[in-house]
């Protein structure tokens, strides 16, 4: 049946079909022959994969995001951390990353921060003398921290679909997003001594606490909501409504930047990405509910039994094989089509199911910035005005870190578990 269904699927996609209408055509093919199943479960499992209230916080968090990118919140906090750090040589890789730190723990989205991130920082970056490889290269990878640091939309997805907690998910995916996002500073740090790229101006003590000062209230987002959530003071969907409406707040009574017609613009991108991000996850619900009808992940498990018994050995094929899918299925559709079938895999294991749902998460972001699908790559290429074979090449050293990075991730269960054991 798996066999079956990716076939189909990727022939299916290889005409062009629209990720979400290829997983629901995919999934009618299957039932009408191989199946004896009613045609009518295609139109009940898309309404019961619709149907799940922790998905309303995906368009929130959207909406957030947007609201911020027009209200200038992310354009402060990054002047913020290029007034600390700019001066330093390396300073404003290192600030690209640092903003992606701070910009993915309310954004939830790894493409808006290589939007938001890449049209703020990459001219100023080709300006004091990165090359447009580079300063795109820094911006992609740094992106994908978007999707491991709390809140993260995949994993809300994942949530929805394996029955997995997404609050511990995401408390899961801090010390894993901290740990990337500290490797990369470091790798951003050598590509820019390599580069021969000169210090920036030191500016004086009053000019940085003047910049601290206009991002404070941007930066008491991702402390309200990621604290906000970890206290128990609100859950992960009431903490989307919070952050939409702190965003709307602080950018149009505080920094007065979100104009009417911004902020419709702003609604209407979130309701655009939202709508295809649900439509994806409701297509897959089926596919989901039919892999595990014909108990495709005992099958799987089964097999996996014959080649090792060993945990740590099956996580090294699972990540082996992840890799290898992301580079050809975008992010969302991969953890949707895999999640149901590896995590039962892995729990029979022993392997904790938060552990293995960062560790897919993180694992699957590396096809964000490598080919084909490399949707990061293509857009920080296209905002750089570089070829993206370019931006392949200057990335290799940061993706090498990346993947050592990865490797504890996998192999360190504590560094994705410590966080939600400690809260219970």
């Amino acid at each position: 049946m798996l066999s079956a269904f990716l076939i189909v699927l990727f022939l299916v996609l290889a005409t062009g079909m629209p990720v979400a209408f290829a997983l629901g055509l995919t999934f009618l093919v299957l039932v009408r022959f191989l199946t004896d199943l009613p045609l009518i479960l295609l139109p009940h499992q898309i309404m019961v994969g619709a149907d799940n209230y922790s998905l309303v916080a995906i368009p929130f968090f959207m909406f957030a995001a947007t609201i911020m990118a027009a209200g200038g919140i992310t354009r402060r906090i990054v002047a913020a951390l290029m007034a600390l750090i700019g001066r330093v040589r390396g300073g404003l890789a290192i600030t690209n990353v640092g903003a992606s730190i701070v910009n993915g723990s309310f954004s939830g989205s790894a493409v808006a921060d290589a939007s938001m991130i890449g049209s703020i920082m990459i001219p100023p970056m080709k300006e004091r003398g990165y090359s447009a490889p580079t300063a795109a290269a820094v911006t992609a990878t740094s992106s994908v921290l978007g999707v491991i640091i709390p809140p993260s939309i995949p994993m809300i997805v994942l949530g929805a679909i394996t029955g997995t907690s997404v609050l511990d998910m995401f408390m899961g995916g801090i010390l894993p997003g901290l740990l990337i996002g500290v490797a990369l500073i470091f790798a951003a740090w050598w590509v820019s001594c390599r580069e021969g790229v000169p210090r920036g101006e030191r500016l004086p003590g009053r000019a940085i606490r003047a910049a601290l000062r206009d991002a404070m209230w941007a930066l008491g987002l991702p402390i309200i909501v990621v604290g906000g959530i970890r206290l128990g003071v609100f859950t992960v969907v009431e903490s989307s409504v919070i952050a939409v409406a702190y965003a709307l707040i602080v950018s149009g009574l505080i920094y007065r930047e979100l104009t009417p017609g911004k902020l419709y613009r702003a609604a209407a991108d979130a309701a655009v990405t939202s709508a295809v991000v649900m439509l994806i996850v409701a297509a897959a619900t089926g596919s989901a509910w039919l892999m595990a009808s014909e108990q495709v992940p005992q099958t799987i498990a089964a097999q996996m039994s014959q080649v090792t018994d060993n945990p740590v050995v099956f996580m090294l094929i699972a990540v082996g094989f992840l890799l290898a899918v992301g580079m050809v299925i975008d992010l969302t559709p991969a953890l949707l089509i895999l999640g149901p079938i590896l995590m039962p895999v892995a729990i029979g294991y022993g392997i904790s199911p938060i552990h293995f749902a960062v560790v897919m998460v993180v694992t699957l972001a590396f096809g964000l910035v490598t080919p084909p699908v490399g949707t990061c790559l293509y857009l920080t290429a296209s905002i750089a005005r570089t070829s993206a074979v370019s931006v392949i090449r200057a990335s290799l050293p940061l993706l090498a870190v990346m993947l050592v990075a990865l490797l504890l991730i996998a192999l360190v269960p504590g560094l994705s578990t410590w966080i939600p054991t400690a809260m219970r």
